[in-house]
């Protein structure tokens, strides 16, 4: 019975499952990007998680802990140097499936996976997005569609327009004579 045994196997044996998340884990934190499959992905994910909010706090303890599952004292030095300042102010959710496509050779789906806070194309999308939204009234788009370009004192004062209906044409019976 599968009671209470709720993660991805993988197809792997336990030491090998944990040696294969702790080398993505090393790969992600390094080069803050990989390309993998999408079940390794969410496993990656829930496994690596909880190492960067335990390297938000800097303390042997928690630096001890890390290498345990780690194993890098390279990465582990650029997981509490540079990666933990960027998550600092983040509550969780320090990663991101970004899914690709399928891979040719077995059709498994792809994606990929990195650290929130490093993609800097979408950084710069959401901060652009922010500077660019205003509240626009409603009147104004209904004026805008129906007439074109509306001034906006003639907005607010003009009510939205209500096309009519085209007369139907009737069609007469020729009457038998």
């Amino acid at each position: 019975m599968r009671h209470n045994k709720k993660f991805n196997h993988l197809g792997r044996k336990t030491a090998h499952r944990k040696s294969m998340l702790s080398n993505m884990a090393s790969s992600l934190i390094q080069h803050k990007r990989i390309a993998t499959t999408l079940a390794k992905a969410k496993a990656l994910q829930v496994y690596v998680e909880p190492l960067l909010t335990k390297a938000k706090d800097d303390t042997t303890h928690s630096r001890r802990t890390v290498f345990s599952y780690l194993q890098n004292k390279e990465v582990l030095t650029e997981l509490f140097g540079d990666v933990a300042v960027k998550i600092a102010n983040r509550h969780g959710g320090y990663t991101r499936i970004l899914r690709t496509g399928f891979r040719l050779g077995d059709n498994a789906e792809m994606c990929i996976i990195e650290l929130v806070d490093y993609n800097e194309n979408m950084l710069k999308e959401k901060a652009s997005k922010k500077a660019v939204r205003t509240r626009r009234s409603t009147v104004k788009k209904v004026e805008v569609a129906a007439h074109g370009a509306v001034s906006t004192t003639a907005a607010k004062e003009v009510t939205p327009v209500v096309e009519k209906e085209a007369p139907t044409a009737t069609v007469e019976t020729p009457s038998p004579e």
